[in-house]
This record gives structure tokens, C-alpha cells and sequence, in this order.
């Protein structure tokens, strides 16, 4: 009889499998139970705004960002670690488990992240966006929980959590399996970008797109002083004369760029410490 039952729980597993979804600003991660992470992509959709159809989502939609003709629109419908835009949320996440699933019979459930400092209302939309996308049943955990297990932090002891994303910032003390103490601030990856596009702006006069920054942010981004100064050559459009131009940034200006999105972090991790028993 055992055997019975284990053989149809196999088969069973051929229709259906939990998976993990980290809900990111700036990407979505996707677990398969058994599979590890099997989908690591922008959460960007690009959409045909007269018929409404979904032309691509992440990396192909990325690709469309800041370039696309008058019809086509590439948006991120996740701002700040919450749903701005409900519908394409649920749109995006639903191509994203058909990507990692393909037909099965049985929905799975869903384990999703969320800021540890969130609403009522902004956990109800990650729940229903969910299940519309095609989840059974669709669980919350706080993302510097979900983060600590992730970096095999033993969580029954106390430990303190910094969680960077794009859209915000979650800072955590765990003890005991539990978050202590905690809070999340809407100061990440995208202020970090958005600081260097100012920065650029004002120091060079030029402007460069968020694809620029990012670039920029990944090669020579710092928050401390780097033991050798590092550079890359940049093209931006001078606010001058209007035409393109090459021109280098090294990464004491990211550094300086930096300062003031650091220091809300840190000012950030100072309360949550201040306040932790």
C-alpha cells in the first residue's frame, strides 16, 4: 500500500510542484521545488498599447526600454517593492510560471516575498495577483527572512539582515526563527541609479538613461573608497549642444554620487539597531 501511494504521489508531482517567486522591483526570481532557480529575468513587460496585448516580458522586454515606437510601451509595473500596475502584474507573473511550468494539471502553490514593512492592502494585491496568475494558494514571507534562509544564516540565532533591491531597502534583526525588529525604506538600486543620472547631469552636464546608470552602477559603483580608482568611457547626450558625446567617470565621482542614498541606509540600520532589546 505504501508503495501504492508513493508511485501515484510521483505521479502526481509530473502534474504540479511549489515554487518560490521573488517579486522584485527590478527582477523576478522563480523557484522550482527540486530544480532550484530556474528564472532569473527583468520584471518588465512590454505591451501593444492599442490591442493590449503582452508582446514580451523580462530580458526581451528590457531590451525595449527607452526605445520603443509610439505603440509599444515597456513598463515595470512594480515601484518601491509594491504593485503599482495590478493587471500586469498578474499578466507578468502568469507568463513567468507558464515559462517554468509549462501545461501541468495541477496549480501550484506559491511562496512569495514581500517587504517587511507592508500593508494590508499592498499584501491582499500580492495574494490575489497570485492566485489570478494560476497559484492554488499563495503565502507571504518578509524578504530579509527569506533572504537570510537563502544565505543559510541560521535564523534560530540573532542576526542582522541589510536586504538591497531595487525598490527598497529591508533591514532586519532575527532571532529565534522570527524578525525582532525591523524596517523597510524606499531607498535601493533604483535611487542609486537615479542619484548617478543626477550626478552625471550636474557634474558633466550631460544626460544618460537608466540603462547607462545601471551599466555604470554594476562596473564601478562603490559606497567605500576602492584601493585602486577604476573608470569607463560613457555616452550621454550633451545638454550644450544637444549631440551625443564620449566622456569618462571614474569611481570617486560614483562614490560621491553615492553619498547621500548610503547614508539614508545607514541612518536606517542606526534606528533599527536603536531600537532592537
Amino acid at each position: 500500500m505504501a508503495s501504492f501511494l508513493e508511485t501515484i504521489a510521483k505521479k502526481f508531482s509530473l502534474f504540479s510542484s511549489d515554487i518560490g517567486i521573488d517579486l522584485g522591483t527590478a527582477t523576478v526570481l522563480v523557484y522550482v521545488k527540486g530544480k532550484g532557480v530556474v528564472l532569473n529575468e527583468p520584471s518588465v513587460v512590454a505591451v501593444d498599447k492599442v490591442s493590449g496585448k503582452i508582446l514580451s516580458v523580462g530580458a526581451e522586454a528590457q531590451k525595449m526600454l527607452g526605445r520603443t515606437p509610439g505603440n509599444i510601451i515597456a513598463i515595470r509595473p512594480l515601484r518601491e517593492g509594491v504593485i503599482s500596475d495590478y493587471e500586469m502584474t498578474e499578466r507578468m507573473i502568469k507568463e513567468f510560471i507558464r515559462k517554468v511550468q509549462g501545461f501541468r494539471l495541477f496549480k501550484p502553490n506559491v511562496v512569495m516575498c514581500v517587504p517587511s514593512i507592508i500593508t494590508e492592502v499592498e499584501e491582499r494585491a500580492v495574494i490575489d495577483a497570485g492566485t489570478q496568475a494560476g497559484a492554488k494558494r499563495v503565502f507571504l514571507v518578509e524578504e530579509p527572512l527569506a533572504a537570510a534562509i537563502g544565505a543559510g544564516i541560521d535564523i534560530a540565532q540573532p542576526n542582522m539582515i541589510v536586504d538591497i533591491g531595487g525598490g527598497t531597502t529591508d533591514i532586519a534583526v532575527i532571532s529565534l526563527g522570527g524578525i525582532v525588529e525591523s524596517t523597510s525604506i524606499k531607498v535601493a538600486g533604483d535611487k542609486f541609479d537615479e542619484s548617478i543620472v543626477k550626478y552625471i547631469r550636474r557634474k558633466h552636464n550631460a544626460l544618460i538613461g537608466e540603462r547607462t546608470a545601471e551599466e555604470i552602477k554594476m562596473q564601478i559603483g562603490c559606497v567605500y573608497p576602492r584601493p585602486e580608482e577604476i573608470s569607463m568611457e560613457i555616452k550621454g547626450r550633451c545638454l550644450m549642444t544637444g549631440l551625443p558625446r564620449t566622456f569618462t567617470v571614474t569611481s570617486t565621482e560614483v562614490l560621491e554620487a553615492f553619498e547621500e542614498v548610503v547614508t539614508s541606509i545607514v541612518e536606517a540600520v542606526h534606528i533599527v539597531l536603536e531600537n532592537t532589546p
